[in-house]
């Protein structure tokens, strides 16, 4: 069976029960399923995964429920903009009554919509997640090899984003199970638990999930997926040995993962440097990051890049060239994000959100080898990916100097792409020295975002909330 979202979103329209599965819970967050009528949907979830074509339909539509909403999407209402906005990759110029508007002048409050649609839709997702391991386990009709399939994606899932959440919120809960009157209870946990906690669940998958890409696109998590997200995790943790380990993993897997020698190409969908993506709900659609970037008019409706971050870059970079498109009016020019360029349909699909690719995985192992006194290894990485944009080798020569080097070059390689820029920032201790020079409506506890009022009156033990709001 060919596993594109097409098949499978047929599928499931043909098998309405799965529809039910997934969406018969009318929850509002993790900590909400007491509000929630469970039993008529409870009990058909065992019938849902009676083969392996309505199971992998319910896992695919996971899939597209984080590409459509909640943190991970490219619209404007996820991360990749709003993080983007939030630190100093994006000038906002849009209306102010937009939800865009706090995020970029840092004026966040509990009561913020946007802020509670992205804790909720993660959480139903995580929730999915859940309900998905448990009911792969009960089944008696799917094979073995089926069963460790989808409990290794639904795993995955599950470790990606309580990871976000963890590294945005700080505190939160961990959800590992669909009962709702245990997450109707929950409390929440400390970043560095959580961070075990899904460093388990990752550690299981990788057990579990494949070598090959068994969707042929790259849309669907194999072990190199969760080599990758391991590696992240593990330098977020500062365990440099470990973090070099998982990303040697996947760059040693060259005749699969390589860069590819033209900027131009990264973000096409059939690029050899992508590890994982989210196809488009449809043939022919493309990005919603290439939509949410897009302007052709100045000054932009939206958003557009930072000129001090445009300026960045050197004399030669092809990612300037390529992924960077200058618009001039008024006397003003204005540059647009152009990593992904198609935002309107074609055809087919020429394009898909890149989740994880190559080149983090060569940065993450040049700063764990550096960390570790590596420093040659360090660099050969670092040059590698400078080279592969058309740039000399670095001039760098001690740890300090690499260190900064390789944070730089993440922040020109990885710009508008999940909120590295925020991560980079918060991980490394210079957040607040960085932004309070740039953003007039920065404080020291914008570190972390608030937690959504609405969940705090639904379950008290998810007080206090976070310090500053």
């Amino acid at each position: 069976m060919k596993n594109t979202y097409k098949t499978l979103k047929t599928n499931i329209l043909k098998k309405s029960i799965v529809l039910l599965f997934l969406s018969g819970f009318s929850f509002t967050g993790c900590e909400s399923f007491l509000e929630t009528d469970l039993p008529n949907s409870q009990l058909i979830t065992a019938t849902v995964f009676d083969n392996r074509t309505t199971a992998e339909a319910a896992l695919t539509d996971i899939y597209s429920k984080m590409r459509d909403s909640g943190l991970m999407t490219g619209k404007t209402t996820g991360i990749s903009n709003q993080l983007g906005n939030y630190t100093d990759e994006l000038v906002f110029y849009g209306n102010s009554t937009t939800s865009t508007f706090a995020f970029y002048n840092n004026n966040l409050i509990g009561s913020n919509a946007q802020v509670a649609e992205i804790w909720n839709s993660s959480f139903k997702q995580i929730y999915a997640a859940n309900a998905l391991l448990e009911a792969v386990q009960g089944s008696g009709s799917l094979t073995i090899a089926d069963k460790a399939q989808l409990k290794g994606e639904a795993l995955f899932i599950r470790a990606l984003i309580h990871f976000y959440l963890s590294n945005i919120f700080g505190d939160i809960p961990y959800c590992d199970t669909s009962d709702y009157l245990k997450n109707s209870r929950i409390s929440r946990l400390s970043p560095e638990i959580i961070s075990e906690k899904i460093t388990n669940d990752l550690l299981a998958a990788l057990e579990l999930l494949p070598y090959s890409d068994i969707s042929k696109e790259r849309v669907r998590p194999n072990k190199f997926a969760a080599h990758a997200l391991l590696s992240r995790i593990y330098l977020y943790d500062k365990k440099w040995t470990q973090a070099a380990e998982h990303a040697d993993a996947v760059i040693k897997n060259s005749s699969v993962y390589y860069l590819t020698p033209n900027s131009e190409t990264v973000f096409l969908k059939q690029s050899s440097a992508t590890i994982w993506q989210f196809m488009p709900s449809v043939n022919g659609k493309n990005t919603d990051e290439g939509t949410t970037f897009y302007f052709s008019k100045v000054p932009p409706p939206q958003s557009a890049l930072n000129p001090e971050l445009v300026n960045e870059f050197t004399a030669g970079d092809l990612r300037k060239k390529h992924w960077i498109l200058s618009l001039s009016g008024g006397g003003v020019t204005y540059y647009r994000a152009n990593k992904y360029k198609q935002f309107s349909n074609t055809s087919s699909s020429l394009e898909y959100s890149i989740v994880f690719r190559l080149a983090e995985q060569y940065l993450i192992r040049a700063e764990a080898n550096a960390n570790l006194g590596h420093l040659d290894s360090a660099l050969e990485d670092l040059n590698r990916i400078r080279l592969n944009a058309g740039l000399q080798v670095s001039s760098a020569v001690s740890k300090e100097e690499i260190l900064s080097a390789i944070l730089h070059e993440r922040k020109l390689e990885l710009f508008t792409e999940f909120g590295h820029r925020f991560f980079d920032l918060k991980r490394s201790g210079s957040i607040s020295q960085v932004l309070a020079e740039k953003k007039i409506g920065w404080s020291k506890n914008d570190v972390i975002w608030p937690i959504p009022e609405t969940e705090l009156l639904l379950n008290p033990n998810l007080l206090p909330q976070n310090e500053g709001y």
